[in-house]
């Protein structure tokens, strides 16, 4: 056992080096992402990492990472600078609090639940902050560390489940586990599995009810709060009363040579 982690840690440092294929650059500026976010909004990165290729690969998303925004951090010189603060699980940290500004350059997503009240919204922060100090899964690291010199091709029926081989010790996580774990703890769906029962009403037998199943927190992956129906979509530039007719445009011409 002991073996298998210094295994997954080494894995882990190599994992967390930048890959090859970079990432797609910020679509909004800080300033618009810091003012829009809210308390419980799922922050979905695009990072850049050799870890974070793997998971693009087997979820054939954009988004590689997720962490849940917890608060604005007050009106200091500081705390405006940073952003505010998200908890993730991080690969080499574990579950940590850190600044929006870490992910200032990156291009992310802003992911919102829709209907939940304050006290539900403060339940799942306080859930997520309960784990800090918590592991990442080494044990998930070493079942994408194959996918690490090639990408193999992959049945994508198969995809999901490579990424939910943890060890299933509560006291590890990965990002999207986690916070799929922190809404699930004041019932709010996800991505839920759908069953059609048959309806317990007598007087109709052929009547059927649909009924909803928490699908296993280890089955989450970021690309669920983006194509969630229960997670709003939230576009800081669509926020601060966008308007087309005040855009500057180039010369057509100036990009003749560079686009061929």
């Amino acid at each position: 056992m002991h073996l298998l982690e210094f295994i997954g840690r080494a894995l882990a440092h190599y994992l967390h080096q930048p890959s090859r294929h970079g990432a797609r650059p910020a679509t909004c500026t800080t300033d618009q992402l810091a003012t829009v976010l809210r308390k419980g909004d799922v922050l979905l990165v695009e990072g850049s990492s050799r870890f974070s290729t793997a998971v693009k690969y087997l979820t054939q998303s954009t988004w590689s990472h997720a962490a849940l925004y917890i608060s604005a951090d007050g009106d200091s010189p500081d705390a405006i600078l940073q952003g505010g603060t998200l908890l993730e699980a991080d690969v080499l940290e574990g579950v940590r609090l850190v600044p929006l500004s870490d992910y200032w350059n990156l291009h992310t997503r802003i992911c919102r639940p829709i209907g939940l009240t304050p006290t539900e919204i403060d339940a799942v922060v306080e859930y997520g902050v309960s784990r800090i100090g918590h592991q990442y899964d080494l044990k998930n690291v070493l079942d994408l560390a194959r996918y690490l010199i090639q990408t193999p091709p992959v049945p994508s029926r198969w995809r999901r489940r490579m990424l939910a081989l943890g060890s299933g010790d509560p006291t590890r996580a990965i990002c999207s586990s986690l916070i799929a774990l922190a809404y699930q703890s004041v019932q709010y769906p996800i991505l839920p599995d759908s069953v059609l029962m048959k309806s317990p009403d007598q007087a109709c037998q052929d009547c059927y009810q649909e009924m909803l199943h928490i699908r296993h927190h280890s089955l989450f992956a970021p690309r669920d709060f983006d194509i969630s129906p229960y997670f709003q979509i939230i576009k800081p530039m669509l926020q601060i009363e966008f308007d087309p007719h005040t855009l500057t445009w180039g010369d057509p011409a100036d990009n003749e040579h560079g686009d061929s």
